[in-house]
This record gives structure tokens, C-alpha cells and sequence, in this order.
């Protein structure tokens, strides 16, 4: 999506005009719904209006193409600006520029592509412009068939405007060379060169048609992390890093590469649902390998590892595979820093005790031990179950406990449910679990919500997009009980809504890769065969826990199926009812998050309660608003 594209001609009228900025604020209140911030008013404002004097040039064609703030396919990040033309050879090209307002920069010595610069309020690690407006341009090209196929040539810059340059230039030191020969980045005084740089690859004006081939082209299928994986442990980029998940990355890297005999360190990963946290967690497992360093993925959830598994099958041995990827439970017996780095994914999900007969200690304790270096990637919104003890507070306890260095960093850039930030803040403020302001106004939605009337049409909903690729699945609350007794027939029904003759069975237990076999789509999984995992399109059955009654949505722990292993041990970890119920509450709000944040192009719900149907009905339009 596009919020401003004009003419050369027609932007350089608008900035000198002094209403580029009220253009645009126009066409975000148009398409997004919301209003603009003095702030970044004026952001606009003076980066467009050094942007306007470097576009003052004959050479440049007045009838090239201009975008301001592109969103990039299935991200939450946004381009600055995209100048469109055609080339020397008549073909498509376009100079995607990364405008930047800094003034002051240091470099950041062992984080490949990192410097140091005060942004948003703080002194911190960012990535380099150049690598910025690279990556922006890697996701795009590997995103839009269009764009690989006419093809149509994308040149990254960055213009800081402010920045001036000093002897020994930080922002230009040799150690990042290499990002900004993909990425020229022009200083205050650069701004010739930078229009230099324009009319090398934008020699004919194209009305904008450069400009609708990138913002309207054919999309290829977004990347999921089981369907990469074999690639990536063969040393093949399957992911572009983009801003924090970069810092993050770089970061983690550094620590693990350069601690000293006798130090221990601790890393705490903060993201909520789509920020990549996996895809990190198998990145740094591949790039720590090739280090020669000894380093494990682990998780609690099983059913990733049997995932991963199985798309490695025939790749690697089993042996292999398994001095890969662990179970958290694994380390009670392990020595001390055997391992030069855990990465532990869903950390939220540890437990105290391992394993059917309760071993060890502690599972926090037990992996900060095994390693010199353990990070921990954690969403506390998506513990579901009453021995799910991965907090923050709980690690920070046990890392002091054992002497180690904490890193506290965070995952904030959004890569699952098309990129929509807002979809996960409207999810939040709908289930009741955080009042969010503006809630509505963040993005443009743009992503596939809707709320059925009928289960029966939720399922061919869900079985029509699964014949595309086989990549989206129905699951639901666990509200029903587990009737299939081991018996593995699709035809024995745990998930009976008899009103609408809707029968299914719950995932059987036979298949722990239901994530992806072919036939799963006629069973129904769960928490925990979905969590860690992501689909294209995700149904969500919401049984009686989850109710809409008094203008709240409340929930009903007395509505879980007596087979739900989720709220076992509730009374006796918390005797008192208030404490009870206010833990039961948020695993039942913690589980419908997390199973409706799944689907990365769109979520299908069905409510067995009526009224939580419409309530969700009447919420989600502002998704067809957009």
C-alpha cells in the first residue's frame, strides 16, 4: 500500500507549495483512519522538502514517479520514498531512498551492519541506513513475483539529511563497506551525488507505472519457517533480517562469540506473536553452527520439533537432527556449560519439573547451567497452561542466581498476520486482555478476518485455502472432550456442535507433524499442536470458555473439557478462588490470542456463544472498512 504517489512534477508542486506534508496527512486519515502527529508532521515536512531541492534538475524527468511511505508486503515497515522511472534500457527501475533526520552516529565494533544513534527518544544500536534500505529492498524483491519477473531494478539508498559529515566519518567507516556499496548513503552535503545517483537509474518518466507494478504485483507466498528450514541449515539465506530482528540478531552473536572462561551470560528475547522470534532462534542455530561453537534449539512444545523433523528428513541423519533440536526438559543431568549456547524458543512454555515422573529442579535453572550463553525467547501472553512458568521475573532470578550477564531486548517489527501491528493490538483490546488506545487506527488492515455463523462453512472456508498449499488448518478451545480413545478414525467426533450437524475429531494422537500432513485439514488441533507453528489461514472454533455477556467477554473455566490437561494442578497451585480464577482467566484469554495470532494471511472464527459472534462481527468491521 501506498499513502502519497505523485509526479515528480506534482511532488516537487506540493513541497513548494509548503503542502506535502498536509498531502499526506490527508491520505493517512483516507486510508488509515487515523490521524498524524505533530511530530512526524514536521518529519515529513523536512525530509521531503531537502528531498524537493534535489529533485530540482532537468535531467530528472517530470513525469517519473513518486511514493511516500510504501508498505512493504507482509511487514509492518514502511518505505520513506520510491522513485520510479525507466532505465537507460527502458526498463523499470526504481531508487528506494531510506530518509533518515540523524545528526549523530557512532560505530558499533564485531555487530555486522549495527551502529549506535538516538532515535526514538534513546541512545541505542540500529541498523546502519545502508543495510536498512537494502533489506527493504531483499524483502520486497523477495516477495513480489512482479518485481522478479519483468523484472523491475530497485537501487537502495539513505539520505541523512542532517548529518554532516566529520573527519574519520563514523557513518562511513570501512567495517561497513560492504552495505553501503548495495546501498550508497549521502550525507548534508552529499545531496548532489545523491542526485547523481537519481538520474543514473531513472532516465525516463513513467507516470508512475513502475510504482503500480511494485504496489499491485503478484505476491509471492509468504515464507514459513518449517517450509525454509532444510535451506537454511544449508547455509542458504531464506530470511532478510529487517531492523530490530537485525540488532537482536547481531547482538546474541557478539556475546556468544566473545565470552571469556568463567563467564556466564543470559539473554532474554522479548516478542509477541509474528516478530520472528523462531526464525531468529533458527538463524543464530545455523550462523553459531558455522562457527564451530556447540549450540542447541530447544523448545517444550513438541510438536515444532517433530515439524522441523520431518521437513529434515533426508537431509541430515536422525543423530543429527537430534544434537540439533532438544526438548527443555532434557538438561537435569547435563554438566555445566556443555553447550556455548542454548537458544530456547517458546520460553514461556518451560516448566519446574521434567518429564512424566517430574525430575530436576527447575527448567530455567537446569538450562543456564548446561550453557555459557542461554537466550530466551519469550511472549509471556502465550503461557496457556497452569505449569507454564517462563516469566521474565523468573529467569532474571535464576541468571543472578548464577552469576550471569542479563541482556534484556525486545521484537517489536510484525512479519505474521500480513504485517499488521493493529491486527494484534485490535486482538488485544478484543479479548479483553489490554485496553488499547486507538486500537483501530494503527494500520490498514490488511488482513482476512471473518467471523461464520455456521461451523460447517468455517471448514470449507478453511479446506478451500488449504487446497491451495496446504498450509492453513481449523483448531479450536479445548471445550470438547477427547472422545477418539486411540482409535485414529476422522469419523469418531470429539467436536460435536449438533445444532448445525458439525461433527470433527480432535488432531490424532498419531500425528504429531499435523501441521503439515496432508490429510490434517479434516481434523481439528489445539494449543498445543499449533503453538510455535504458523499457517496461511487459521480457523478458530471458540467453545463455551469464552462468552460475551454484559457488554465484557468473560471466561468459564467450568467449560473446559475434563480432559484439558491445561488447568490441571490449578486449586493446588492456588488455593485461593481469587487467585484461581484470575489465573484460569488468563490462560483461557492466553490461548485464543495465541491460536488466532496463527494464520499469517487471515483468521476464521465460529462462537459457540452467540453473542460473542456478534460482538466480534460488529468489532471486526473495521477490517472491511479498509
Amino acid at each position: 500500500m501506498i499513502i502519497y504517489d505523485n509526479t515528480v512534477s506534482g511532488f516537487s508542486d506540493d513541497v513548494l507549495a509548503g503542502i506535502i506534508e498536509d498531502r499526506i496527512y490527508e491520505k493517512m486519515l483516507e486510508k488509515f483512519g487515523r490521524h498524524t502527529s505533530k511530530s512526524e508532521m514536521n518529519s515529513w515536512m523536512n525530509s521531503l522538502d531537502r528531498l524537493g531541492h534535489v529533485l530540482i534538475d532537468p535531467d530528472i524527468p517530470a513525469d517519473a514517479g513518486i511514493a511516500i511511505e510504501y508498505n512493504i508486503p507482509y511487514t509492518s515497515k514502511r518505505i520513506d520514498v520510491i522513485i520510479s522511472g525507466y532505465d537507460q534500457t527502458r526498463e523499470n527501475s526504481a531508487v528506494v531512498v531510506e530518509l533518515k533526520q540523524w545528526s549523530q552516529v557512532e560505530k558499533v565494533e564485531e555487530e555486522d551492519g549495527i551502529v549506535k544513534t538516538r532515535y526514538s527518544k534513546n541512545f541505542g544500536n540500529t541498523a546502519h541506513p545502508s543495510y536498512q534500505a537494502w533489506s527493504y529492498v531483499q524483502t520486497i524483491t523477495d516477495f513480489n513475483e512482479t518485481v522478479q519477473l519483468k523484472p523491475v531494478h530497485l537501487h537502495p539508498c539513505a539520505f541523512l539529511h542532517n548529518y554532516k559529515s566529520k573527519d574519520n566519518d563514523p557513518l562511513i567507516d570501512d567495517i561497513y563497506k560492504d552495505h553501503i556499496e548495495r546501498a550508497p548513503v549521502f550525507r548534508r552535503e552529499d545531496q548532489k551525488k545523491l542526485r547523481e545517483f537519481i538520474k543514473e537509474h531513472i532516465k525516463y518518466g513513467d507516470n508512475r507505472d513502475t510504482l503500480f507494478l511494485i504496489d499491485e504485483g503478484k505476491l509471492s507466498p509468504s515464507k514459513s519457517l518449517q517450509d525454509s528450514l532444510a535451506n537454511m541449515l544449508r547455509g542458504k539465506p531464506e530470511f532478510t533480517m529487517i531492523d530490530d530482528q537485525k540488532v537482536v540478531y547481531e547482538n546474541i552473536l557478539k556475546t556468544t562469540r566473545n565470552i571469556k572462561l568463567g563467564e556466564k551470560y543470559v539473554t532474554i528475547v522479548r516478542g509477541g506473536p509474528g516478530t520472528g522470534k523462531s526464525v531468529l532462534a533458527v538463524c543464530l542455530l545455523v550462523k553459531i553452527t558455522g562457527d564451530g561453537k556447540v549450540v542447541k534449539y530447544v523448545t517444550k512444545n513438541r510438536a515444532p520439533r517433530k515439524v522441523y523433523s520431518a521437513k529434515l528428513k533426508g537431509t541430515k541423519t536422525k543423530t543429527a537432527i537430534d544434537n540439533m533440536f532438544g526438548s527443555t526438559g532434557s538438561f537435569v543431568n547435563t554438566a555445566e556449560n556443555t553447550f556455548n549456547a542454548i537458544l530456547v524458543d517458546e520460553a514461556h512454555r518451560l516448566n519446574e519439573k521434567s518429564g512424566l515422573f517430574k525430575k530436576g529442579e527447575n527448567q530455567i535453572k537446569e538450562l543456564i547451567n548446561a550453557s555459557r550463553h542461554t537466550v530466551f525467547f519469550i511472549d509471556e501472553r502465550q503461557r496457556v497452561t497452569v505449569s507454564d512458568i517462563g516469566t521474565e521475573a523468573e529467569i532474571r532470578k535464576y541468571a543472578k542466581k548464577a552469576n550471569a550477564k542479563l541482556t534484556l531486548l525486545k521484537l517489536e517489527s510484525q512479519f505474521r498476520c500480513n504485517g499488521s501491528d493493529g491486527y494484534l493490538t485490535w486482538l488485544d483490546d478484543v479479548l479483553q486482555i489490554e485496553e488499547t488506545a486507538n486500537f483501530d487506527t494503527v494500520d490498514g488492515f490488511e488482513y482476512d478476518i471473518r467471523v461464520f455463523d455456521d461451523p460447517n462453512e468455517l471448514r470449507g472456508a478453511i479446506e478451500e485455502k488449504n487446497s491451495i498449499n496446504n498450509k492453513s488448518r481449523l483448531v479450536a478451545g479445548y471445550c470438547w472432550t477427547w472422545m477418539n480413545g486411540g482409535q485414529n478414525k476422522t469419523d469418531v467426533h470429539d467436536i460435536i456442535i449438533p445444532e448445525f450437524g458439525f461433527g470433527m475429531s480432535w488432531n490424532l494422537d498419531s500425528t504429531e507433524t499435523w501441521a503439515i500432513d496432508q490429510d490434517s485439514v479434516k481434523e481439528v488441533g489445539c494449543i498445543h499442536t499449533s503453538q510455535g507453528l504458523e499457517f496461511d489461514y487459521i480457523g478458530v472454533i471458540i467453545g463455551d470458555d469464552l462468552r460475551y455477556e454484559g457488554g465484557d467477554v468473560v471466561t468459564d473455566r467450568t467449560k473446559r473439557a475434563n480432559t484439558d490437561h491445561t488447568l490441571r494442578g490449578l486449586k493446588t497451585k492456588y488455593p485461593k478462588e481469587e487467585d484461581a480464577e484470575r489465573v484460569a482467566d488468563e490462560i483461557i484469554r492466553n490461548t485464543y490470542r495465541t491460536l488466532m495470532t496463527r494464520g499469517m494471511k487471515g483468521c476464521y472464527i465460529y462462537c459457540t456463544d452467540k453473542a460473542l459472534a456478534e460482538y466480534l462481527k460488529k468489532r471486526a468491521e473495521i477490517f472491511s472498512r479498509n
